[in-house]
């Protein structure tokens, strides 16, 4: 039972504690010194800016206790360190072209803080927090709601977007243009207009991006296309990124794009409920590694693909692929529904398919085949095993070691183009193709 004396020590603790959670941490200063404070009806932003500019001088982390702060066009110049309490603080965009910007700035980090824009949306291609030429950056466990455009758009920067929650960006989560060794991690990222992570280079050069661990949902492609839009994770002519552990649900278009990206490592990714290919590394790259992923439902699983524009070199290995049908209205069912699609100078081994509603694995299109390899693959409960090019022009592929069953249209077929002119080669006929070798498959 609490007597009076009790219930007004509780009162008394319960005080001193929301003060102290209130508080700037240690060595921090206190925007309020400076005439900042949550919840003011009217704009903050000049204030802001003093102090901003004030703690940036002296190398201190600037404190914004829980509140609302009004405010647009914030610059943050080097060494400037925003702190607030997480998902309490919130900065609401009213004016200028995006909330917070940066540029040839060194040592920025944001903590803890809450963006929004309100009800002003950011002229086309600015964005929540436009960062331009910034180095050793950090924007950790913050939130982004409500974005006209990009949330977070970074152009020749470089480092770390961590921990972060960005809902309903209109266009990107995060867009990455021409910068180097970002780190993108640990987020989670729903509902984007047009894609969740871009890292985008405008020639083909080094990126070293590494993106990771984050959670990307219900992508769409709200700008329309053909698979531009639509992908939670598109990397465009960055080289040597890796793209590992990320677990994505419901995009438009593709879970992973990898579009003219060389020396790309997609990894330990789970992908479902894809209305395309699930995982693509097509167009002009060489070098690509796909490997130990997840996808379930997707139109096809993956495509390692366009040899005639220069697309090659690949190992695929390990993946774990099914329930592949076309699911794009209006889309042409034979180009859905494929396990795994390869073209040139590839390594397909150790992958299990199954339920794929044309072939598990297809090897080369038409004349567009090369140096290919399938070995000690499962596919089952599928249309065709291998669909393997025959056409004029196609070369060398080795089908062997494999394990196929409950098949509708056979273990190893020829095709020309999405003709089927063979019976099963495994069976019978291979001999009439001597750039092809057969050997060592069971049929169950």
């Amino acid at each position: 039972m609490f007597d009076r004396r009790t219930l007004l020590v509780g009162a008394g603790t319960m005080a001193v504690a929301s003060r102290a959670a209130a508080a700037p941490p240690a060595g921090a200063l206190d925007a309020a010194h400076f005439g900042v404070h949550g919840g003011a009806p009217d704009d903050q932003s000049e204030r802001l800016q003093r102090a901003v500019a004030e703690a940036a001088r002296r190398r201190l982390p600037l404190w914004l206790a829980p509140g609302l702060y009004r405010c647009g066009g914030l610059t943050l110049p080097t060494g400037a360190q925003l702190v607030g309490s997480r998902g309490a603080t919130r900065l609401v965009l009213t004016h200028g072209p995006s909330l917070v910007v940066a540029a040839h700035a060194e040592a920025i980090a944001l903590d803890g803080l809450v963006f929004e824009e309100g009800d002003v949306r950011p002229p086309e291609r600015r964005d929540l927090l436009h960062f331009d030429a910034a180095t050793n950056l950090r924007v950790s466990d913050c939130e982004f709601h409500h974005a006209g455009g990009n949330a977070v758009s970074l152009a020749r920067c470089a480092g770390e977007i961590v921990r972060c929650r960005i809902e309903d960006a209109g266009d990107n989560a995060i867009f990455a243009i021409d910068s180097a060794g970002l780190v993108i991690a640990g987020n989670t990222i729903r509902g984007s207009g047009n894609g969740g992570i871009r890292v985008f280079q405008s020639d083909k050069r080094y990126d070293g991006t590494l993106v990771a661990d984050n959670r990307i949902e219900e992508t769409h492609a709200r700008a329309g296309g053909s698979g531009e839009n639509g992908n939670a994770i598109n990397v465009f002519r960055a080289q040597n990124v890796i793209v590992r552990n990320n677990v994505i649900r419901a995009a438009a278009f593709s879970a992973i794009r990898g579009n003219a990206a060389s020396n790309i490592q997609i990894i330990g990714n789970n992908c479902t409920a894809l209305n395309e290919v699930a995982i693509y590394s097509e167009f002009d790259f060489e070098g690509a590694v796909i490997a130990d992923n997840v996808i379930d439902e997707a139109g096809s699983g993956i495509s390692i693909a366009n040899f005639r524009e220069g697309g090659r070199l690949a190992v695929v290995h390990g993946n774990l692929v099914r329930n592949l049908h076309s699911r794009i209205a209006g889309q042409d069912p034979e180009s859905e529904g494929y396990g795994i699609g390869v073209e040139a100078d590839t390594v397909v081994s150790g992958n299990v398919i199954e339920n794929a509603e044309t072939a598990g694995i297809a090897a080369g299109w038409g004349e567009y085949l090369r140096n290919v390899v399938v070995d000690g693959n499962v596919v089952r409960r599928s249309g065709i095993g291998v669909a393997v090019s025959v056409a004029r022009g196609a070369g060398i592929a080795a089908i062997t070691g494999n394990i196929f069953a409950e098949l509708r249209r056979g273990a190893v077929i020829g095709m020309e183009y999405r003709k089927a002119v063979t019976g099963d080669l495994v069976l019978a006929g291979a001999e009439r193709y001597p750039q092809l070798r057969i050997a060592g498959n069971q049929i169950d």
